[in-house]
């Protein structure tokens, strides 16, 4: 999402509204931002468990973007074990927590050892059959792994808090990075990969995420601040290398975005970049760090 395309803009382009320095229609990608957090706040105002359903849904369209990308350029991916297997991961979470979500990948990467090899039938041998299959779980590990450790977060007395942090973490490490990149970038952090990301944003990240990790830990769970720090180091990490992970992805395959669901941020996968593997060391911290 951060790529701009080539050639001059023509007619459509030219009437839209102008892309920010960062490379966002802030007219159209801050309204769908308000939007998204405030079904975050909705869905856990009165039951935090209820954000399984956003984490469910989340991973379900995060899945078929990419799934659909990967048709376009030749893969040969089994959706359905795809779909349901990042379904069964999710809700095994919550039915019961991490050793489910485990065995149900597990069993969804059984699954699609033998659903690859049988889809032109047993007469035929498949193509590429060790390329699909590989890709096809590496989506699992890229989506519905971190999804649904994500989905956790919003088990027990604590529930809702996590799942704030998380939140409140990645866009401290967004807007941060924005802010800095926007008003002082000048030195490129990855050109080759993501041309518009500096080290002046990454700076930007980390100072403004460790200023809310420490404060989430501290009032929302009465803890030590440098945990609060840590956890800010730890996300903007995670955040930085998902959305560049993303945009490697999306340079492999010819794209500029994922999709086109979300205006002014390109498709829902543009979103869940960096949530992703923020969720994985969010969920590691508040089990082995911040206990809840």
């Amino acid at each position: 999402m951060d790529d701009a395309p080539s050639g001059p803009p023509g007619p459509t382009a030219a009437a839209a509204a102008p892309p920010s320095r960062a490379g966002r229609d802030l007219t159209r990608a801050i309204p769908v931002g308000i939007g998204l957090g405030a079904l975050v706040i909705a869905s856990i105002a009165f039951n935090p468990r209820a954000w399984y359903l956003v984490a469910g849904g989340a991973v379900a369209i995060g899945t078929w973007e990419v799934f659909k990308r990967l048709r376009q350029a030749r893969f040969t991916l089994p959706l359905v074990p795809l779909l349901l297997g990042g379904q069964a991961m999710v809700w095994s979470g919550f039915l019961v927590g991490a050793t489910g979500a485990f065995a149900a990948f597990a069993a969804t990467a059984v699954v699609v050892l033998v659903w690859r090899l049988l889809m032109g039938g047993l007469d035929t041998a498949p193509k590429n059959y060790l390329r699909d299959v590989s890709v096809t779980v590496f989506v699992l590990v890229w989506i519905a792994v971190p999804g649904s450790l994500g989905a956790m977060l919003s088990d027990g007395e604590y529930g809702a808090q996590r799942v704030i942090a998380l939140i409140l973490l990645v866009v401290c490490s967004d807007v941060g990075g924005y802010i800095a990149g926007v008003l002082f970038g000048k030195h490129p952090m990855a050109p080759a990969i993501s041309p518009k990301k500096s080290w002046e944003g990454f700076a930007g990240s980390l100072v403004l995420a460790m200023v809310g990790g420490a404060l989430v830990v501290w009032l929302l769970f009465d803890d030590d601040i440098w945990k609060g720090v840590l956890l800010g180091v730890l996300t903007v990490f995670t955040a930085t290398l998902g959305d560049l992970v993303e945009s490697q992805v999306k340079r492999d395959l010819g794209i500029k975005d994922m999709g086109t669901l979300l205006p002014g941020h390109g498709g829902f996968m543009d979103r869940l970049d960096s949530v992703l593997p923020s969720a994985v060391v969010v969920w590691i911290v508040f089990t082995f760090v911040v206990p809840t």
